[in-house]
């Protein structure tokens, strides 16, 4: 990977989706505590099936993507976000970023609905982890749209990534794997239908 500052001086939306996260985080704590208040975090925009499908309140799909249980919940997820979201803006461009970040989130969320609903039972989620397996399926794409190396990543390494999240998260108790899943795969899609190679620039060591 990369480290280039100028890179990340120029991950304008990587860097005003951070701040969003953080700042709703902030305001949350304000309100109650996001680890043991699931009172207050469903009042502020939290997933829950009931409320979605029968209370029609569709907002959530969006919101929880913004709500964290807790500062490590939120830290870890940030880290993920500024390394690879930096990247995968690069590649896609602002605009492009921003509408594959926040489908990403939304296609997760909507997956684990569905998978919630038919499977595992109801149950309270947030996090940005959705949208952020979406990039990581986005940079997958990338990679194997140039052959197999791209920005400082290559195949082996992602899929080594992926699979110890995906074995991080089903041996750890209280994680959406549907959603972590659910992201990756549609991240991998959208990348399909919105990245096209550039010939020289993708290159970079």
């Amino acid at each position: 990977m990369r480290m280039n500052a100028e890179k990340y001086k120029k991950s304008y939306v990587t860097m005003a989706l951070i701040a969003a996260n953080i700042i709703y985080f902030l305001f949350l704590e304000l309100h109650g505590s996001t680890e043991t208040d699931m009172e207050m975090m469903l009042r502020y925009g939290a997933s829950f099936e009931p409320l979605i499908l029968e209370e029609h309140q569709y907002y959530r799909l969006l919101t929880s993507c913004f709500m964290h249980f807790g500062m490590a919940h939120l830290a870890n997820n940030m880290l993920v976000l500024f390394i690879m979201g930096c990247d995968l803006e690069e590649f896609l461009g602002h605009i492009k970023y921003l509408i594959f970040y926040l489908l990403c989130g939304v296609g997760a969320n909507v997956i684990s609905l569905f998978m919630g609903e038919h499977y595992l039972g109801y149950s309270i989620s947030a996090g940005a982890s959705g949208a952020i397996f979406g990039i990581v399926g986005g940079l997958l794409t990338v990679v194997i749209k140039n052959h197999g190396y791209a920005g400082g990543y290559n195949t082996r390494q992602l899929f080594l990534y992926i699979a110890l999240s995906v074995y991080m998260g089903m041996s750890s108790t209280g994680v959406d794997n549907s959603a972590h899943i659910g992201g990756l795969i549609v991240g991998l899609i959208l990348c399909l239908i919105l990245y096209r190679p550039r010939k020289r620039r993708d290159y970079y060591a």
